[in-house]
């Protein structure tokens, strides 16, 4: 009866098990069949390996030029300034990157510092390039102003008398370089003047000078006769519509026994015919000065 209680036992627990298991292991299977399984002599799985890491495949990002080149014109220009600075660029500072000297100047910088040499600066080139300037123990002197500064001291100021003497000079220099055209002009008025007076107050000086053709026939009403006419220059120099002259003109006039001597200011600007011609009092000196003024007359008389 035994035998067969065994038999039954060792029916219950699977074979493979029975292989691995001892003595005391098959009895404990007998009295717990449901403890002894097969899986418990297999060993455990293993462990599914992890997956290896996915490498991601990345572009690197093309240079930033555009920030440097659209950046406000003040950066552009001192990027020029430290070029020069740096003896890489003798042009203009103008804020222009891409002119052709410009670019080869980056590119020489960009060269000596193992960057591309493309002629147009990153953001950090630019930054690198202007702190090196920065740092530079000689700064050239702009084209512009080396002239200005040629002189090694200033010249000692001048006592007033000097001073006085040296605007004497300039004046009478400018004016000797005026006097051709005002003595040209001077001549052509008298001389309209004069043909007036012979024609019997015709002519294109009463035409031109309506206060000096009322001068004139108020003279010939009071029974007066013009004699002799003598010019002086008032003044001349560069008019808003041309060259501006004021003369001043005695006339010697006559009347039975008495000579009378009298006065006009003949103001015009040069031209063919006279332009904004007046004739004044030689005593309202007033209106004389507001026509200069009107004219915007630079004077290269007085």
């Amino acid at each position: 009866m035994g035998r067969w209680l065994l038999l039954g036992a060792l029916i219950a627990c699977p074979l493979v098990a029975l292989h691995a298991q001892s003595a005391g292991e098959v009895e404990r299977c007998f009295q717990n069949p449901a403890g002894c399984s097969s899986s418990a002599a297999q060993p455990p799985p293993a462990p599914a390996a992890a997956p290896a890491p996915m490498t991601a495949s990345r572009t690197a990002p093309a240079p930033d030029y555009t920030s440097v080149l659209q950046s406000p014109e003040p950066d552009r220009r001192k990027i020029q300034e430290s070029l020069r600075t740096l003896d890489k660029y003798n042009g203009p500072i103008d804020g222009n990157l891409q002119s052709e000297a410009t670019m080869k100047a980056i590119t020489q910088w960009q060269k000596g510092h193992g960057y591309a040499q493309v002629g147009k600066l990153t953001p950090t080139e630019a930054q690198t390039l202007n702190a090196e300037a920065a740092r530079a123990p000689i700064k050239r002197l702009d084209p512009s102003t080396q002239a200005a500064s040629a002189a090694p001291h200033p010249a000692a100021p001048q006592s007033n008398a000097d001073a006085l003497k040296a605007l004497q000079a300039r004046l009478a220099a400018r004016r000797k370089a005026a006097e051709p055209k005002a003595n040209a002009g001077a001549e052509a008025l008298i001389k309209d003047l004069k043909a007036y007076i012979a024609a019997d107050g015709k002519g294109v000086a009463g035409e031109q000078f309506t206060g000096f053709a009322k001068w004139y026939a108020d003279n010939k009403a009071a029974g007066r006769t013009i004699g002799a006419i003598t010019p002086a220059i008032d003044d001349f120099g560069d008019g808003k519509m041309g060259d501006a002259e004021t003369a001043e003109v005695k006339f010697e006039t006559r009347q039975g026994e008495q000579t009378y001597g009298q006065c006009l200011v003949f103001a015009w600007i040069e031209g063919s015919p006279r332009k904004n011609t007046q004739a004044f009092s030689c005593d309202d000196v007033a209106a004389v000065e507001k026509w200069k003024t009107e004219q915007a007359l630079k004077s290269a008389w007085r």
